[in-house]
C-alpha cells in the first residue's frame, strides 16, 4: 500500500536534496520573506528550487491530489476540496541551512481527509532518509544502506528522558518546561523533522515546541513517521493535529514523544500552560 507514493516522494526528496546541497556548497545569498504568519523569516534560492522540483513531480504523478508547499501560494479553497493533499517543506530548518550547521531536512507528507498517511523526511547533509505509511511501520535508510525499522523508546518517567530542543529558537518558556519535566538531559538541534527523528532513533524521547510559529508542512511528514515508530504527536494540550484546514499555523504548539511518556507530558504541561496564559485555540476551517 502506498508503494508508488513513497517511491515518488523518495525520488523527489533526493532530487531536491541534490539541488539543496549544490547551493549549500557553492554559496548563496540569504533573503527574507513574509511567512504564513505574516512575520519575516529567511528563505534561499534553494528553498524555491527544491519546492519546484517536488511540486512539479507530485503534480505529474498524482494530478488529482492537492498540494501545499511552504514556498508556493496556497489555494486553500481548492486544497480543501481534495481528499488527499501533499504537504511539503522543501527545506525544514532554513536557519540551519544558512548557518551551515547541517540541521535541515526535506519534508514530503501525504494527508488523507486531514490525517497523515505517508511521509518522507530526508536529511541531505547527513544522507539519512526516513519514511512511513500508515499501518506499515517506519524505516530509515542511511547513505546507500538497507532500510532499518524505527522504534521509539519505552521510557515513562519524565525525569529520565532526553529532550530534543530547538538550537535556533531558545526561549524562557522552554527553560521552564525543561525544569518542570525534572531537568532531563537536553539535545539542541535544528529542524522539526530532525528533532522528531531523534525520537524515532531512541536518541531522544520528547520534543516540545511551545510557540505557535510552526506550520502544517513542519509536522505532516514527521508525524506519520513518529507514529509508525510507536510515538505520538499532538499539540501541547494533547489534541490531535489536523491537516484539512485553511489556517496553516500550529497555534497550540507541538508535543512529540515516544508514546509511553505522552500522557505524563501532557499532564505536566497543564500548570505551565495556565501560567503562560495559553488556552486551546479554537480550530476552524
Amino acid at each position: 500500500m502506498f508503494e508508488r507514493e513513497i517511491e515518488t516522494a523518495t525520488r523527489l526528496a533526493r532530487l531536491a536534496g541534490e539541488t539543496i546541497l549544490r547551493h549549500y556548497e557553492a554559496g548563496f545569498v540569504p533573503e527574507e520573506k513574509v511567512g504564513a504568519d505574516d512575520l519575516v523569516e529567511p528563505v534561499t534560492i534553494a528553498d524555491r528550487e527544491a519546492s519546484r522540483i517536488i511540486v512539479d513531480g507530485l503534480s505529474d504523478a498524482f494530478p488529482e491530489d492537492g498540494i501545499l508547499s511552504e514556498e508556493e501560494k496556497d489555494d486553500a479553497e481548492l486544497r480543501l476540496t481534495r481528499g488527499r493533499v501533499w504537504i511539503i517543506d522543501p527545506i525544514d530548518g532554513t536557519a540551519g541551512y544558512i548557518a551551515h550547521d547541517g540541521d535541515f531536512a526535506v519534508h514530503i507528507g501525504l494527508a488523507e481527509t486531514g490525517v497523515p498517511i505517508a511521509g518522507v523526511v530526508f536529511l541531505p547533509f547527513h544522507d539519512v532518509l526516513s519514511y512511513a505509511v500508515k499501518g506499515g511501520g517506519a524505516f530509515s535508510i542511511v547513505a546507500n544502506g538497507e532500510p532499518t525499522e524505527l522504534q521509539t523508546s519505552d521510557k515513562r518517567d519524565l525525569a529520565t528522558i532526553t529532550m530534543a530542543v530547538s538550537r535556533h529558537h531558545p526561549s524562557a518558556r522552554m527553560f521552564k518546561i525543561i525544569e518542570r519535566f525534572g531537568s532531563p538531559r537536553v539535545v539542541s538541534r535544528g529542524s522539526v523533522g530532525l528533532k522528531v527523528g531523534l525520537i524515532t532513533e531512541q536518541i531522544c524521547d520528547v520534543y516540545v515546541s511551545p510557540g505557535a510559529r510552526t506550520k502544517l508542512w513542519d509536522t505532516c511528514a514527521p508525524q506519520i513517521i513518529l507514529e509508525e515508530a510507536g510515538g505520538r504527536f499532538t499539540d501541547l494540550f494533547g489534541m490531535e493535529l489536523r491537516y484539512d484546514r485553511a489556517d496553516l499555523q500550529n497555534r497550540n504548539g507541538l508535543l512529540a514523544t515516544n508514546g509511553a511518556v505522552h500522557n505524563a507530558a501532557v499532564e505536566s504541561l497543564k500548570p505551565l500552560l495556565r501560567e503562560f496564559g495559553r488556552v486551546p485555540y479554537a480550530r476552524g476551517a
